[in-house]
């Protein structure tokens, strides 16, 4: 699998009773405060004078932009993204701020070909790795959890990697426990944090930066927790190390059984691939495919 990727809202208000057809548009731009009863109204005159759509309606206005109907269109069909400039999240987070965009349309292939390949032959995890570090690999999770968790299923990404950590800052997850914390016996699965811009979509941070991440790994805890959020989530996503900075990442994968291997256009070598292929392999691994990534 060959894959290329470049690079408190107001209480919802009852809408009028002569609002049809499009007047779930309307609810939801008043439930998320877009729009108000009072300018409500004006949208539905210019509806019923016009013949057209709420939402062009509001547009035309200039209550609301084609953003805001978009928005509220992906609501109704349970796909919610959000808007640049309006969130927390890394602007690099593209899953979420242009899902519509053709990078996300290449994720979405990627996740095709792992949900017949991989997911649907009863595996429940993945760990997804690259060469070097700032080959992109955290970057590329933290994306295709999102799409996983558009597609309805019930996603967990976990931050395994131990020694450069960055799934916290990517959601802007702020002075959380994480998973060496459970592993070093310090926290429980509250450490875990539902993502609610998303619909189903957790993350388990990596937590305080240990001084042995790869002895963490290797203890039968990591397996037990493996095994309880595998019977927790359809889908449970890990962000595992660089294969260059030691061997935490077949750690992982001897527990996932499964490898998606990240590598950079121009930049990864076809020697090394093959060398780290040998190594999934060896520790009982399966390689289930690589993407190449250009920034």
């Amino acid at each position: 699998m060959d894959n290329n990727i470049t690079s408190p809202a107001p209480r919802a208000t009852p809408r009028p009773a002569s609002a049809h057809g499009d007047s779930s548009i309307g609810a939801l731009l008043l439930e998320s405060g877009k729009i108000t009863p009072e300018s409500a109204e004006r949208v539905l005159r210019m509806q019923k004078e016009l013949g057209i759509r709420f939402g062009e309606a509001a547009v035309r206005l200039g209550l609301v932009t084609q953003g805001d109907i978009e928005q509220v269109i992906a609501r109704q069909f349970d796909y919610p993204y959000l808007q640049s400039g309006r969130g927390t999240f890394s602007d690099k987070l593209i899953a979420a701020y242009q899902p519509f965009s053709p990078q996300v349309e290449v994720l979405r292939a990627v996740r095709s070909q792992l949900m017949l390949r991989w997911f649907a032959r009863g595996k429940k995890s993945l760990v997804i790795v690259g060469l070097d570090s700032g080959d992109g690999a955290s970057l590329f999770a933290a994306n295709l959890a999102v799409v996983f968790s558009q597609l309805g299923e019930h996603t967990l990404l976990v931050d395994a990697n131990l020694r450069e950590p960055s799934q916290h800052e990517i959601f802007d997850i702020k002075g959380r426990q994480g998973l060496s914390d459970i592993l070093a016996g310090r926290a429980k699965y509250d450490a875990i944090g539902k993502i609610d811009s998303f619909v189903d979509l957790s993350v388990l941070p990596a937590g305080t930066v240990p001084p042995n991440p790869q002895e963490l790994l290797a203890r039968p805890l990591f397996g037990e927790l493996h095994d309880a959020l595998s019977t927790r989530y359809d889908v449970v996503l890990y962000d595992a190390p660089a294969f260059a900075l030691g061997s935490d990442s077949l750690a992982v994968a001897m527990r996932t059984g499964g490898v998606l291997l990240v590598a950079r256009k121009h930049h990864t070598r076809l020697s090394d691939i093959q060398a780290m292929s040998d190594q999934v392999i060896n520790c009982g691994a399966e390689l289930v495919g690589s993407v190449l990534v250009e920034f």
